[in-house]
């Protein structure tokens, strides 16, 4: 058995999306200033590096990031990698071979030499999920997508993208760091925290390969 950590780790350098908060992580009690313990403050926009989506994000009314079932945030999952694409069509994931059996789809692209150059910059060119594309994935009844940057939508079209897919209950996972990832078939564990109400939530991300 084989684990991989597929989480972005979140630091106050890391890209974050514009005009989102940055992080804030910072020792504010010190044991070599006298304290009985290090202590340290976070302050993190919930849609920072490796998180999830809920659908209160694009769907007035939605439920909260509480909400989602933990049934499809664990279990198999395929990776698939479309190195070439620049926005994920029907088309592209037509020609993918996912077989129709698959319940969790994490898609490998470009982005992941963002995450393997550790570049701290945010990229506006990078490939998103088109809306024929979710609608795609919620035909084939996927109920867990993953995308290996800051949102599953290119950029400036977030809605339609995002609606399709929270609309019909599945999950969004974004940012996930999958440069190191074969495809193929893994065990999915994604856990988020677990914010009342919240749109988001940062998550731990690993792929168990046996």
């Amino acid at each position: 058995m084989k684990i991989h950590d597929i989480t972005v780790g979140v630091s106050p350098d890391m890209p974050v999306w514009p005009n989102n908060p940055a992080v804030e992580l910072e020792r504010v009690n010190k044991i070599e200033d006298g304290a009985n313990s290090n202590v340290s403050r976070l302050a993190l926009g919930v849609h920072t590096g490796t998180h999830v989506d809920a659908p209160i994000h694009f769907v007035p009314g939605g439920t909260g990031v509480e909400s989602l079932p933990l049934n499809l945030l664990m279990g198999r999952a395929l990776v698939i990698h479309l190195a070439r694409t620049r926005r994920v069509s029907a088309d592209d994931l037509d020609g993918a071979g996912i077989p129709p059996a698959t319940r969790r789809l994490l898609i490998k692209t470009r982005n992941s030499s963002y995450w393997a150059n550790d570049d701290k910059e945010f990229h506006t060119d990078f490939v998103g999920i088109a809306p024929d594309g979710a609608q795609w994935l919620v035909d084939r009844r996927i109920e867990l997508v993953g995308v290996d940057y800051l949102s599953v939508a290119p950029w400036k079209e977030s809605k339609p993208t995002h609606q399709i897919l929270l609309k019909a209950g599945v999950v969004v996972v974004e940012g996930l760091n999958l440069s190191k990832i074969k495809p193929g078939g893994y065990e999915l564990t994604c856990l988020p925290l677990k914010l009342i109400g919240s749109d988001g939530a940062p998550c731990r991300a690993v792929l168990v390969e046996r």
